[in-house]
């Protein structure tokens, strides 16, 4: 066992060391600039299509579910342990710096989550009796050709192996850690999530879409409020906290307080890397989700993807990291989810800060691992067919499993965890660079029918389709 973690260990440095980061960043400035900074140039457009349209009621178009649950399924399997103890590691490693370089990977995730959730749409299918199956195995097979099946088959083999490992244990794992402040045993915590996963599960995309579409939204409105409630009574001090964030990304600080200190090149490593771990651009498994949204055309979805970016690292991950630093708790020596909960604790005291990151980790990690019960099943049927059969399969091998991840120690875990899912991301990026075309041409389309509404014109003396009606 000591030479398997040895293994994953040397794997993992090449897999999440610089080449990987530099691939992920590479593909996000290229497909940024190959769609003329989509993310920028249609940031208004991006809320129009998400929020404004689902406040309205409007979501035609062939699926299984709405694109607002579409997305709260694939902010279940991102937001989380990121957000909240990923930021943290970052400034611990990489200084206050570090998240100016996350920003610039969350930018760019949104140009990268934008094509991933594109062609996932494009390219799905409805699998005969079941859900529409969609993400990268599905446009790599069917926009690539066959010639490129077996890289296909390789991301959903990866994907399908990773979901019992980083998106069952490690999260069953995070709800016993969360839990027991509170004092309840890991085996109890693994018994609890055993049944309620499996009655989530056992319905399908469906039933986790409405769990989902209640457990994300309520987890994401507590951790804001304690946040905010922490940055209104720092408020002053945020114009100062935003120039020492920008300053030390290119001028980190030295040794201060518990604070170890920081090179520019580790601020950019731990902030592009924990931005990247945090919104999961580029690693695939999002598009599963939202490929079975009810949409009338790919690029309305992929705006959906975008807004997933947007909310997980430049809103959740900023509020954490603001925390943090407005507290001084940066200082402090602490690293992970003690930092975050040291930066809570400055106002709310120990127990409410701890208790209010402990149930937000808890519940987030709840939320993943249903997600991720979806993205294997999903990964499995395409790799061995036989739709409901290999998905009530998977979903009888998900559950012990779960129990096992809340009571074992999972250092080789997450060893092995890390490995696949960088062996993940290849494939997809890969898919990625070959088949933007597709997308760019999928844009042109989208604007075409359905053009931005002008706000120099009246509304009534614009025709009925300029407005995006289906």
């Amino acid at each position: 066992m000591e030479n398997v973690l040895k293994f994953t260990n040397m794997l993992n440095t090449y897999l999440w060391g610089a080449p990987m980061i530099v691939a992920i960043i590479g593909v996000g400035v290229f497909l940024t600039i190959l769609s003329r900074f989509i993310q920028i140039r249609r940031f208004l457009r991006m809320w129009r299509e998400t929020f404004v349209r689902t406040f309205r009621g409007e979501a035609a178009g062939e699926g299984d579910i709405s694109p607002f649950q579409a997305v709260n399924v694939a902010l279940g399997g991102t937001v989380g342990v990121g957000n909240i103890a990923g930021v943290a590691t970052a400034i611990a490693a990489g200084g206050p710096g570090a998240i100016f370089w996350m920003w610039i990977s969350g930018v760019l995730g949104m140009g990268t989550k934008f094509f991933e959730v594109a062609l996932g749409i494009q390219y799905r299918s409805r699998e005969p009796g079941g859900p529409m199956v969609g993400g990268p195995m599905m446009y790599i097979s069917r926009g690539m050709g066959p010639a490129w099946r077996w890289l296909a088959f390789l991301f959903a083999l990866f994907a399908a192996l990773t979901a019992f490992v980083i998106g069952n244990m490690v999260q069953s794992n995070s709800v016993a850690e969360g839990l027991s402040y509170f004092h309840v045993p890991p085996w109890a915590t693994g018994m609890g999530l055993l049944v309620f996963v499996g009655l989530v599960t056992v319905g399908g995309i469906k039933r986790i879409a409405h769990v989902a579409i209640f457990c994300v939204p309520f987890m994401c409105i507590v951790y804001m409020m304690g946040a905010f409630a922490i940055i209104s009574w720092k408020i002053a001090y945020i114009p100062s906290a935003l120039t020492m964030i920008v300053q030390d990304a290119f001028c980190p600080k030295a040794a201060i307080g518990g604070f170890a200190g920081a090179a520019v090149m580790q601020a950019i490593r731990y902030g592009i890397s924990r931005g990247v771990f945090s919104n999961e651009a580029g690693l695939g498994s999002a598009p599963i989700a939202h490929a079975t949204a009810r949409t009338d055309h790919p690029i309305r979805q992929a705006f959906w993807g975008m807004m997933e970016v947007f909310v997980d690292t430049i809103i959740m991950c900023t509020a954490t990291a603001l925390v943090i630093i407005l507290s001084g708790a940066w200082q402090s020596g602490e690293t992970g989810a003690s930092l975050t909960i040291q930066g809570f604790s400055s106002l709310m005291g120990m127990k409410v800060g701890s208790a209010v990151v402990a149930f937000c980790m808890a519940l987030t990690a709840y939320d993943t691992n249903i997600a991720w019960c979806f993205y294997g099943e999903t990964c499995a049927v395409y790799l061995l067919g036989h739709g409901r059969i290999v998905r009530y399969a998977y979903r009888i091998m998900w559950l012990p499993l779960v129990l096992v991840g809340a009571v074992i120690k999972l250092d080789m875990v997450w060893s092995i965890a890390d490995a696949m899912n960088g062996l993940m991301a290849i494939p997809n990026l890969i898919a990625l660079v070959a088949l933007a075309p597709v997308v760019v041409r999928l844009i042109r389309d989208f604007e075409e029918k359905f053009p931005c509404p002008q706000n120099t014109v009246e509304p009534h003396k614009i025709p009925e389709n300029q407005w995006g009606q289906t």
